[in-house]
Order: structure tokens, then sequence, then C-alpha cells
């Protein structure tokens, strides 16, 4: 099903998730980001299913700990080059400090995640793409911050891909966690660009292709799962990793004029839902009222990776949507109760979010699933 704006509106399209910001600085053939082709999705080297089972990723969670998963080191500082990147680079611990001003998580205990090893990632990466990010260049150009190309490797492992490890071994955690206890949330993850022999738009992991395969690998009795990606930006990196696969439903609704326009990707999209720039509330939170329903109806899933990013929010110079921060803690509500009143895992990632404001909205939004009894804290 593919939902289309009429018109196309007077907006200048966005080539990358950072080029109002680094525009000039962008400019160099090296970092000009276009839209992938064909070609660049092809089968994947990654080691056998088997060596999900060792992975140490899927730890087992006390009773006295909520189903929030986050530690200090998803937060990302390099030398206060990652200002130049509009993406809060402390977001992830923002929320936490957010969530913890609320009388009721004062004392929240949150889920530690292991870091995403080689072999993890092995699962969904081939071994050419994962070698590549041993080089500086390559790593600047994935999270659109030119000067990082000057940065020692070492030093970009650390503070930057390690970073991201972490998260992507919180989203795989997340999954696991959803199917004991019905939901779960990764204060991190959602890099949605990424797919298996490609990294790009801030993002290094494909942590939602791996979150998916350690449910398919550990939980046989599952055939069928959705992702419900309603990031301002098309999912282009788990669309490419999942084409052709029947057992993966995608509804993607994201802003059709900005980055990634993966045209080939869209084939991947189940139900697919383009924007006018500058979308509101009322028709936003309408189509993905429409359409969730829609896409639960007619898939029937097992399990929910619900991608939502805050991008959308007005005010956002990446995202171009106009929803306001009420409308984002309505959209969740409109998720979880959906995919939670016909008892399904979901598991929610924060994904993308390029204002300050960002983590208070978040916090704020996980508040209301708490007190409308979505989820149990």
């Amino acid at each position: 099903m593919i939902i289309e704006p009429r018109d196309q509106p007077a907006v200048t399209p966005t080539p990358t998730p950072a080029a109002c910001h680094l525009a000039a600085c962008l400019s160099s053939p090296e970092f000009t980001m276009a839209s992938v082709s064909p070609e660049e999705t092809v089968e994947n080297d990654a080691m056998p299913k088997e060596m999900a089972a060792e992975s140490k990723l899927y730890v087992d969670v006390g009773d006295d700990s909520a189903s929030i998963i986050y530690r200090d080191e998803y937060n990302i500082h390099l030398l206060g080059m990652e200002k130049l990147h509009p993406f809060d680079a402390c977001k992830w611990g923002n929320v936490v400090k957010h969530l913890k001003k609320k009388q009721w998580a004062k004392e929240l205990k949150v889920v530690s995640p292991n870091e995403a090893a080689e072999s993890d990632l092995r699962l969904v990466h081939s071994a050419s793409y994962l070698r590549s990010l041993k080089w500086s260049i390559n790593v600047a150009k994935i999270t659109e911050v030119p000067p990082a190309a000057l940065v020692p490797n070492i030093f970009l492992q650390k503070r930057v891909l390690r970073p991201f490890r972490y998260q992507t071994g919180g989203s795989v955690l997340a999954g696991k966690l959803a199917m004991e206890r019905g939901w779960a949330i990764n204060i991190g993850g959602g890099f949605h660009h990424c797919w298996g022999n490609k990294g790009g738009g801030f993002c290094a992991y494909a942590d939602i292709t791996l979150a998916i395969h350690f449910i398919f690998n550990h939980y046989p009795s599952v055939e069928r799962i959705m992702i419900i990606d309603l990031d301002a930006h098309q999912g282009n990196g788990h669309e490419r990793d999942f084409m052709g696969r029947k057992d993966v439903y995608i509804l993607d609704i994201y802003n059709k004029y900005i980055y990634p326009n993966d045209t080939y990707a869209k084939k991947a999209i189940r139900r697919r839902v383009e924007l006018f720039a500058y979308t509101q509330d009322e028709e936003y939170l309408e189509k993905v009222n429409t359409h969730v329903e829609g896409a639960l109806n007619e898939f029937n899933p097992q399990v929910v990776i619900y991608n939502a990013g805050t991008d959308i929010m007005e005010g956002d110079s990446l995202g171009l949507l106009s929803v306001t921060k009420q409308g984002i803690i309505q959209r969740d509500e409109i998720v979880f109760q959906k995919v939670t009143q016909r008892q399904v895992p979901i598991v929610m990632l924060t994904s993308g979010g390029y204002q300050r404001s960002t983590a208070a909205v978040i916090a704020d939004s996980i508040w209301n699933l708490s007190k409308k009894s979505l989820i149990s804290m």
C-alpha cells in the first residue's frame, strides 16, 4: 500500500540529515551523500546464525529493573567535534536525567546492556564493511562530521563507534525483554539508515536488523515481525536488509522530500505513507492511527519494533515536519495502545531527533505511557 501527497510543496529537498548545519563542510565530493543504488545491496557474507547462541547480548535481567535500557556509554564525546552535527550527542543521557526528575521515577533502575561484539555484528554486517570502519574518513562520512577524518581511528572507535555498539547491544537486549515482559524501551538505537554493507546518516550499525535476527534465532515460534518506523526520514537501512522477506513487514511514515530518498529501498515497504513537508498534528496523527491499525490487521505480527524518532517535531531543521510535543506524546500512545491491546510484544527505539528539547519530550512520552498503564514501571 502506497499513500503519497498529491502535490509537491514548494520546499527545497534536503540531501543529507546534516546538510542544513554543515553545508560548507560537506560541499566536497567525498562528503556529499547521494541516494544509494540497488547495486549497493548485495548478499552479506555474515557468519552462521548459530553465532547468536554464543553472544553475551541476551543477559538475564532482575525483576527490580524496569524494561528501560540505557548506560552512560551511549553518549558521545569527541573533543567538541560532536557539536558540528545537529544531533544532540548526549541526548540519551538527558532522557534519563529528565525521567529521574519525575516523582515516580526518582528510584528508576534501568537495565545496562553489553557492547555488541564483532561476532554479534557479523550476523548482519559484512567483514569488509566492519573493516571499513577502521578508516577515520569512513567514520567521518557516516557521522557527517568531516573533521573526524583527521582524528586517529583508535580514538573514534572509543568515543564514537563504541557508544553506537553499546546502543546496538541495547536494541538487541530490548528484544529479549519485550518477549519476556511484553515491552521494552531502549533509550538509544534506531539506526535505520545502516544496512549490512553500508552506513550513513549518523548510523554505523544496523541495530534494528540485528535485534530482529536475534529474536528469530532465539524464539523459533516467532514467524512474523513488524517494523513501525515513524522517524521523519525513510528507514532505508532495514528496508534493504529485509528486501523480499515475507516474515518482516515494514510500515514507514516519513517526509518524502528529505534524505535519503532511497527509491530502491522503498520496494521493501509494505505500507508506505509519504508526507508533505510541515505536516501538522491533526493530519499526522490521523495517518498514524489509520495505518498502524491497518498494518496490524493486515499482518498480525508476533513482535513489533517501533522506531520512534522525534525529528518529526516542529522546528527540527532536518525532519521538516511540524508535529507538536504533545503530538509526539499522542503518537507514541497510539502505537503502544494498538500494539499492547493485541498482546503483542513491543520494542521502542528513540532514533532521530535534532533539537535540544528532544530529550525532555521523550521522557514526557515515556511518563505518559506509564500514566496510561501502557507500560509498567
